[in-house]
């Protein structure tokens, strides 16, 4: 008894380092931004700008700084596919946000993980383990007059 007891803790013990999102990938946002509104996961009344991008005038700002931080399961997927789901799940609730707020837009996105801020004019910063991929992007809610 003593036996399992020690192989189940000595497992526990090496399963968050083999769970924690560990591959830094960079991956095309407008890719994931069309492939989510296809999908009709995003229904397209509130537009996404990464940082850089996007309208700069005739902005009404309703909320700065808005994060969203998605570990999303990535059992039995590969980085890329995982990933695709931990942004689409971030995006889903930037937008409901926005909605909340009377937002239209959402811009100056940038990736946040861990509170670390990237600005990229084309990706998103994803980070995908064995059983979790994260994503986290910070942005502000806008209504584009």
């Amino acid at each position: 008894m003593q036996v399992k007891a020690l192989i189940a803790a000595l497992l526990f013990g090496l399963l968050p380092s083999a769970s924690q999102a560990t591959n830094l990938m960079y991956l095309p946002f407008e890719t994931v931004l069309s492939n989510a509104i296809r999908a009709g996961r995003l229904d397209g009344s509130v537009r996404f700008y990464l940082a850089g991008n996007g309208p700069t005038e005739h902005l009404q700002v309703l909320r700065t700084n808005v994060v969203s931080d998605w570990p999303t399961n990535a059992s039995n997927k590969s980085d890329f596919d995982a990933c695709e789901w931990a942004v689409q799940s971030t995006l889903i609730e930037l937008q409901a946000e926005a909605k909340r707020v009377g937002a239209n837009a959402v811009t100056n996105i940038v990736s946040y993980y861990d509170q670390h801020v990237r600005k990229d004019l084309n990706t998103y910063e994803c980070r995908a383990g064995v059983f979790v991929a994260r994503v986290a992007l910070r942005g502000d809610l806008v209504r584009v007059q």
